[in-house]
C-alpha cells in the first residue's frame, strides 16, 4: 500500500486525480491538504471538503496557506476561464458542506502525519509548492523520513502554459518549488513533458460515467467547462495533468525519467522555469551544484495510463 498525502486546489483535473487516488486499491489516502492556484483558498478548501464528502472520502482535509511562500508575491487573477468561477466548472455545490477541515495549518498537517508515519508517506503535489515549502521551513529534518514527493509541476523540454517559460504550478509559487526540488528529499516532477500527451476525450469521459455510476457522473458533469476551454487546443477533451502524477505513483514504469539536479528561476521574463542539469552531462560549475538529482518526466505510455484511470474509477481494479 501507498500512504498518500495528495496536496491539491481543486480544480477539475485535480478532482479525477482525488478520485483515482480513493479508488485505488494499492492507495491508502491518509490526508487531502489545500493550497491556492485554480482558486483562492477558502474555494480549494470548500471543493475538496464537497468532493470528500460526496464521495465518501474519509481522508481528513486540511486547509492549506491563502498566500505565496515569498511574502512579496502577490496572488494575481485565478484562472476561472478554465476552471469556472467555483473552480469545479460551474457545477451546483452546496452551500452549507457538512465535512469540516482539520484544524490544523496543512505544513502542520502534513509534518505531523509525516512523523507519525516514517518513511511511509508519499507527497502528491498538484498545484502550487507552498505548502510543501512551508513544511522544510517550519522542520527541515521532517524531508528525511518522507517516501517519496510527486508534483505534477514543470515544464523542462517543451514551452510553459502560462508563459513561454512556465508551466502554471510552478510560475505560481517559483520561491516555494526551488526549494522543494533542492530540498533532501527524493522528487518526481510530472511535467508538461508528459501531461500535454494524456488527452482524455469527452466520449470517453462521458462511456465512463455511463457504468461508472454516481461518482463518476459527478466527475463528468463538472468536466464539461474544462473540457470546452482545452477543445481548440487538444480536440473535444481534456489534459489530465493531476492524473498523471497520481499514476505515478503506483505505475512508474509507464513514465521515463531524467535525473539531475533542478533548479527554478526566480524573477524576470524566465520567472518559473524549471531547469535540470542532467547528471549525463557535464557542465562547469554553477547554481545546481551541491543539489541532490531529482527525476523529470520525459516521456509516458499516455494509452496505457488512461486506461488505467478508466478501470480504477469505473471498476475500482488498478488493470
Amino acid at each position: 500500500m501507498h500512504k498518500v498525502i495528495f496536496d491539491t486546489d481543486p480544480g477539475v483535473d485535480d478532482a479525477m486525480a482525488l478520485l483515482f487516488l480513493h479508488r485505488h486499491p494499492e492507495i491508502d489516502l491518509v490526508g487531502i491538504t489545500t493550497t491556492i492556484g485554480n482558486a483562492p483558498i477558502e474555494i480549494t478548501t470548500r471543493n475538496a471538503l464537497f468532493l470528500a464528502e460526496a464521495w465518501g472520502i474519509e481522508a481528513p482535509v486540511a486547509q492549506g496557506s491563502g498566500e505565496k511562500f515569498d511574502p512579496k508575491r502577490t496572488n494575481g487573477h485565478w484562472p476561472t476561464f478554465i476552471h469556472g468561477d467555483n473552480g469545479l466548472g460551474n457545477i451546483t455545490i452546496p452551500e452549507v458542506i457538512a465535512r469540516k477541515a482539520d484544524p490544523r495549518p496543512a505544513h502542520q498537517f502534513i509534518i505531523d502525519t509525516v512523523r507519525a508515519n516514517p518513511g511511509e508517506i508519499t507527497l502528491v503535489a498538484v498545484g502550487r509548492m507552498t505548502n510543501l515549502a512551508l513544511v522544510l521551513k517550519a522542520d527541515p529534518d521532517v524531508a528525511a523520513l518522507v517516501k517519496d514527493v510527486v508534483i505534477m509541476g514543470g515544464a523542462f523540454d517543451v514551452p510553459g502554459n502560462v508563459t513561454p517559460a512556465a508551466e502554471a504550478n510552478i510560475y505560481g509559487d517559483p520561491e516555494a518549488a526551488d526549494l522543494v526540488f533542492t530540498a533532501p528529499w527524493r522528487v518526481t516532477a510530472v511535467g508538461l513533458d508528459v501531461t500535454m500527451q494524456t488527452v482524455m476525450m469527452r466520449t470517453y469521459l462521458a462511456e465512463m460515467a455511463k457504468v461508472g455510476g454516481k461518482d463518476v457522473q459527478l466527475l463528468n458533469d463538472l468536466s464539461q467547462f474544462y473540457i470546452d476551454f482545452y477543445n481548440h487546443r487538444v480536440g473535444d477533451g481534456m489534459v489530465i495533468h493531476d492524473s498523471c502524477a497520481c499514476v505515478y505513483v503506483v505505475r512508474p514504469d509507464l513514465f521515463q525519467t531524467r535525473s539531475g539536479a533542478m533548479r527554478v528561476v526566480c524573477g524576470g521574463i524566465a520567472d518559473g522555469m524549471t531547469i535540470q542539469k542532467p547528471d549525463a552531462k557535464t557542465f562547469p560549475p554553477g547554481d545546481w551544484d551541491g543539489h541532490p538529482s531529482q527525476f523529470a518526466c520525459t516521456g509516458i505510455d499516455a494509452d496505457a495510463v488512461l486506461a488505467l484511470i478508466r478501470s480504477v474509477l469505473v471498476e475500482g481494479k488498478a488493470a
